[in-house]
Protein backbone atom coordinates (compact mmCIF):
# COMPACT_ATOMS: atom_id res chain seq x y z
CA UNK A 1 0.00 0.00 0.00
CA UNK A 2 1.36 3.19 -0.78
CA UNK A 3 2.09 6.13 1.64
CA UNK A 4 -0.74 8.43 0.35
CA UNK A 5 -3.36 5.41 0.05
CA UNK A 6 -2.52 4.73 4.00
CA UNK A 7 -2.30 8.51 4.65
CA UNK A 8 -5.95 8.88 3.24
CA UNK A 9 -6.93 5.76 5.13
CA UNK A 10 -5.72 7.17 8.41
CA UNK A 11 -7.91 10.37 7.47
CA UNK A 12 -11.00 8.75 7.13
CA UNK A 13 -10.51 6.68 10.38
CA UNK A 14 -9.54 9.98 12.00
CA UNK A 15 -12.60 11.65 10.29
CA UNK A 16 -14.96 8.98 11.68
CA UNK A 17 -12.84 8.52 14.92
CA UNK A 18 -13.40 12.91 15.47
CA UNK A 19 -9.99 12.86 16.19
CA UNK A 20 -9.31 16.25 15.34
CA UNK A 21 -5.03 16.56 15.81
CA UNK A 22 -4.61 13.34 13.88
CA UNK A 23 -6.99 14.67 11.14
CA UNK A 24 -5.11 18.33 11.00
CA UNK A 25 -1.60 16.19 10.83
CA UNK A 26 -2.79 13.89 8.22
CA UNK A 27 -4.08 16.84 5.93
CA UNK A 28 -0.59 18.42 6.77
CA UNK A 29 0.67 15.08 5.04
CA UNK A 30 -1.45 14.97 1.74
CA UNK A 31 -0.67 18.78 1.82
CA UNK A 32 2.44 17.75 1.09
CA UNK A 33 2.16 14.51 -1.21
CA UNK A 34 0.25 16.36 -3.42
CA UNK A 35 2.48 19.66 -3.46
CA UNK A 36 5.46 17.52 -4.56
CA UNK A 37 3.32 15.01 -7.22
CA UNK A 38 2.27 18.46 -8.40
CA UNK A 39 5.51 20.46 -8.77
CA UNK A 40 8.63 19.26 -11.61
CA UNK A 41 9.57 16.68 -9.36
CA UNK A 42 6.97 14.67 -9.20
CA UNK A 43 9.05 11.87 -11.12
CA UNK A 44 11.65 11.59 -8.93
CA UNK A 45 8.62 11.42 -5.82
CA UNK A 46 9.83 7.57 -5.02
CA UNK A 47 10.01 5.87 -1.44
CA UNK A 48 12.82 7.45 -0.42
CA UNK A 49 12.02 10.93 -1.51
CA UNK A 50 8.63 10.27 1.19
CA UNK A 51 10.75 9.51 3.87
CA UNK A 52 12.62 12.42 3.79
CA UNK A 53 9.42 14.39 3.19
CA UNK A 54 8.40 13.14 6.81
CA UNK A 55 11.33 13.60 7.86
CA UNK A 56 11.11 17.63 7.26
CA UNK A 57 7.60 17.49 8.47
CA UNK A 58 8.24 16.04 11.90
CA UNK A 59 11.58 18.42 11.80
CA UNK A 60 9.57 21.30 11.10
CA UNK A 61 6.73 20.41 13.93
CA UNK A 62 9.58 19.83 16.78
CA UNK A 63 11.52 23.16 15.77
CA UNK A 64 8.21 25.08 15.99
CA UNK A 65 7.46 23.50 19.45
CA UNK A 66 11.22 24.09 21.07
CA UNK A 67 9.80 28.08 19.60
CA UNK A 68 6.59 27.53 21.43
CA UNK A 69 8.34 26.13 24.44
CA UNK A 70 11.09 28.81 25.03
CA UNK A 71 8.07 31.60 24.32
CA UNK A 72 6.26 30.10 27.00
CA UNK A 73 3.38 28.55 25.08
CA UNK A 74 3.40 24.78 26.13
CA UNK A 75 -0.43 24.37 24.62
CA UNK A 76 1.02 25.08 21.44
CA UNK A 77 4.07 23.39 21.71
CA UNK A 78 2.10 20.33 22.82
CA UNK A 79 0.15 20.13 19.77
CA UNK A 80 3.20 20.19 17.66
CA UNK A 81 4.76 17.46 19.21
CA UNK A 82 1.55 15.28 18.99
CA UNK A 83 1.31 16.48 15.19
CA UNK A 84 5.22 15.19 14.67
CA UNK A 85 4.52 11.98 17.10
CA UNK A 86 1.37 11.34 14.35
CA UNK A 87 3.32 11.44 11.33
CA UNK A 88 6.53 9.63 12.59
CA UNK A 89 4.19 6.67 12.60
CA UNK A 90 4.65 6.48 8.55
CA UNK A 91 8.39 6.87 9.11
CA UNK A 92 10.42 3.57 9.00
CA UNK A 93 11.64 2.21 12.93
CA UNK A 94 14.48 4.52 13.61
CA UNK A 95 18.03 3.34 14.64
CA UNK A 96 19.44 3.62 18.32
CA UNK A 97 22.32 5.65 18.92
CA UNK A 98 24.08 2.20 19.47
CA UNK A 99 22.84 0.67 16.39
CA UNK A 100 24.11 3.88 14.78
CA UNK A 101 27.09 3.88 16.25
CA UNK A 102 28.16 0.03 15.34
CA UNK A 103 27.37 0.66 11.30
CA UNK A 104 29.34 4.26 11.06
CA UNK A 105 32.81 2.50 12.86
CA UNK A 106 31.92 -0.09 10.47
CA UNK A 107 31.94 2.45 7.79
CA UNK A 108 34.85 4.05 9.45
CA UNK A 109 36.32 0.57 8.79
CA UNK A 110 35.49 0.26 5.85
CA UNK A 111 36.61 3.45 4.08
CA UNK A 112 39.99 3.62 6.49
CA UNK A 113 38.85 6.76 7.58
CA UNK A 114 41.45 8.12 10.13
CA UNK A 115 40.93 11.35 11.31
CA UNK A 116 38.33 14.18 11.10
CA UNK A 117 39.67 15.02 7.48
CA UNK A 118 37.98 11.73 6.01
CA UNK A 119 34.66 12.64 7.65
CA UNK A 120 33.12 14.12 4.26
CA UNK A 121 33.91 10.28 2.88
CA UNK A 122 32.38 8.81 5.77
CA UNK A 123 29.56 10.93 5.60
CA UNK A 124 28.33 10.07 2.22
CA UNK A 125 28.29 6.38 2.60
CA UNK A 126 26.70 6.66 6.10
CA UNK A 127 24.09 8.96 4.87
CA UNK A 128 23.35 6.86 2.03
CA UNK A 129 22.92 4.11 3.91
CA UNK A 130 20.96 5.02 6.65
CA UNK A 131 19.35 7.22 5.08
CA UNK A 132 15.49 7.20 6.53
CA UNK A 133 16.59 5.60 9.43
CA UNK A 134 18.33 7.77 11.70
CA UNK A 135 18.51 11.77 11.58
CA UNK A 136 21.54 13.15 9.84
CA UNK A 137 22.76 15.46 12.66
CA UNK A 138 22.97 12.18 14.81
CA UNK A 139 24.83 10.66 11.84
CA UNK A 140 27.63 13.77 11.45
CA UNK A 141 27.60 13.79 15.70
CA UNK A 142 28.14 10.03 15.47
CA UNK A 143 31.02 10.28 12.90
CA UNK A 144 32.82 13.27 14.18
CA UNK A 145 33.16 11.39 17.64
CA UNK A 146 34.67 8.34 16.20
CA UNK A 147 37.16 10.21 14.13
CA UNK A 148 38.68 12.33 17.03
Amino acid sequence: MSLEQKINDGIKAAMLGKDKIRLESLRAVKAAILLVKTSENAKDFDETAEIKMLQKLVKQRRETADIYISNNRQELADKELAEADIIEEFLPKQLSAEEIESAVKAIVEETGAASVKDMGKVMGIASKRLAGKADGKLIADTVKKLLQ
